[in-house]
């Protein structure tokens, strides 16, 4: 049984999954990227880009593949995906990042600090936040190493399902950055929880 839970835009939620949980992100309007985050249900291990990479050998991650925890455990297996097309390369979007690549002076909402507030509400410090697994977000490598953003592929209602390897503390936030969302304005995403 699942409850559709928002993911208000330009904000993050938080939820705690037992391992063999499921969770399911939806893009209910199509075109939006989040940014997903996990830890140990005790915050000793993270989510960690760089031994995914390492133990899948890619890049790009879709359904069969396992995202690794820094201490090189499973923490999350992909069981399900209707897009195909994920980012782990880029960081979560800062209010720095805002400062320094688009020379905002005021405040913006960003993934990193929505994130951050998301593990906190679970009681998890998340002290200096890793890479997040960006969903639906659309990035290409050139031939010359340069990233380049693309229109997100997902569609109305598209949706990612990821299995819990073991007990975490999950925050899932929906972008503000427009560059990552085709020039548009945030808008909602959604979870549901599956335990069967």
């Amino acid at each position: 049984m699942s409850t559709r839970q928002p993911v208000p835009a330009a904000s993050a939620i938080g939820l705690r999954i037992r391992r063999g949980q499921r969770l399911r992100i939806i893009d209910p309007v199509g075109g939006q990227s989040g940014d997903l985050m996990a830890y140990s249900a005790d915050a000793s291990e993270r989510l960690s880009n760089g031994r995914s990479f390492d133990y899948a050998g890619k890049i790009y991650f879709s359904s069969g593949d396992v995202l690794w925890s820094d201490r090189s455990r499973p923490m999350l297996t992909i069981v399900d995906d209707d897009v195909g097309r994920h980012d782990f390369l880029y960081a979560a979007c800062s209010a720095q990042m805002y400062r320094i690549q688009y020379g905002m002076t005021q405040y913006h909402a960003n993934c990193h600090d929505n994130l951050c507030a998301a593990l906190r509400e679970l009681g998890v410090d998340p002290g200096p936040l890793p890479s997040p697994f960006n969903l639906f977000m659309h990035v290409e490598v050139d031939a010359d190493g340069r990233l380049r953003f693309l229109p997100p592929k997902s569609r109305a209602g598209d949706a990612i399902v990821l299995r819990a390897e073991m007990d975490l503390a999950v925050a899932v936030s929906s972008c503000p950055a427009s560059t990552c969302n085709d020039g548009a304005t945030a808008r909602a995403l959604a979870i549901e929880l599956l335990d069967d």
